[in-house]
């Protein structure tokens, strides 16, 4: 398997972002990405897809859509889709047709930012998930980088603190977010989770300050998705946008903060009696199987079983453990990082069936 970073979630001037498609593909270039993922509102941005080039790099940059109900107050359930290569937004007032249609279309749907709370010191709404009768999406947006902000912003004070200083942000997925995953996962079915910046590189003022609030470079270097596909990228791009989407589809990616250390490198594997699985996969319980993980750096490590930490390894690259239950395994690591500890690495599971 090869690993690629992309970046995915995030917004144009055809929404609610400040910068064209261009501007975003020069920024993936300059921040080492493989690829991006643009997911604006409501609407379907035809004719740009494909590799762009700068300084002989390069990064692919796909298309699809946020799709939300814009009748509604306030408006929550967004859904991002993916790989639909049709406008799904006559869907939005209802979020189990939308999810249907996309299935119909052959598209990936992800539920976005699951926990969104209110920010009223910027007149930000709730825009949470909220319709979680809904089946057959898959899988959830575990960590978005606008929705943590709203978190840490009670006053304009700390707004402008961050607008500054953004590299204190990022700590983890929110916890009522992760606690919803594991719970939907304890239902028998893979839900992938992926990492979203929600970038739109923001222009805000406050009184005589101006400023761009995290241009699309920075959110580039914080929360991505690292994702394993069976084979370099090609160059062309309709076969790499088909490696890409079948290993989202499939669970084969990992949820990263690359802002304190380069993630690149990270793995998760079993081995059975009989036969190997690497995240995303099933794997027979039937002999016992052995987990082991392997971080690119030193961390905490812990080894997560149906929602349960079983397993803790400080300051280690690895961690190794034999199992004889069923359950879902994941991998969380955390690093410290400008006096905090905060999430690192949080994996798709293996299913030990």
């Amino acid at each position: 398997m090869h690993e690629i970073i992309v970046n995915l979630h995030m917004h144009t001037r055809y929404s609610d972002g400040s910068g064209v498609h261009k501007d975003i593909a020069h920024a993936a270039i300059q921040t080492g990405l493989d690829a991006v993922i643009v997911t604006d509102h409501n609407v379907l941005v035809r004719g740009v897809e494909g590799y762009y080039r700068l300084d002989r790099r390069g990064v692919l940059l796909l298309v699809g859509q946020e799709v939300h109900d814009q009748a509604r107050a306030p408006q929550k359930n967004h859904l991002l889709v993916f790989n639909a290569e049709r406008d799904l937004a006559a869907l939005a007032n209802d979020p189990q047709a939308l999810i249907n249609g996309v299935r119909e279309a052959g598209g990936l749907s992800f539920i976005a930012h699951p926990t969104d709370p209110a920010a009223p010191a910027f007149n930000e709404t709730d825009i949470s998930w909220e319709d979680w009768n809904v089946e057959n999406f898959t899988g959830i947006e575990l960590w978005n980088g606008l929705s943590e902000l709203k978190t840490v912003v009670p006053t304009k004070l700390h707004g402008l603190f961050y607008a500054y200083f953004p590299q204190f942000i990022g700590y983890s997925p929110i916890r009522e977010t992760l606690n919803r995953w594991d719970e939907l996962l304890s239902h028998g079915r893979p839900v992938v989770a992926i990492g979203g910046s929600d970038a739109h590189a923001m222009r805000m003022s406050l009184g005589p300050l101006h400023r761009v609030i995290f241009p699309y470079e920075f959110h580039f270097k914080t929360i991505n998705t690292h994702v394993f596909i069976p084979e370099p990228l090609t160059g062309d791009a309709s076969t790499d946008k088909k490696m890409i989407y079948d290993a989202l589809a499939a669970g084969r990616c990992f949820v990263a903060y690359d802002l304190p250390a380069s993630t690149k490198g990270f793995t998760f594997k079993a081995k059975g009696l009989e036969q190997s699985a690497i995240i995303g996969e099933e794997i027979p319980v039937k002999g016992g199987v052995t987990l082991h993980a392997h971080a690119p750096k030193q961390a905490e490590i812990h080894l997560i079983k149906d929602g349960e930490r079983i397993g803790v390894w400080k300051n280690s690259y690895a961690a190794t453990l034999s199992v004889n239950e069923p359950g879902v395994y994941r991998v969380e690591a955390y690093r410290n990082y400008l006096g905090r500890k905060r999430g690192w690495i949080f994996s798709n599971p293996i299913y030990v069936r």
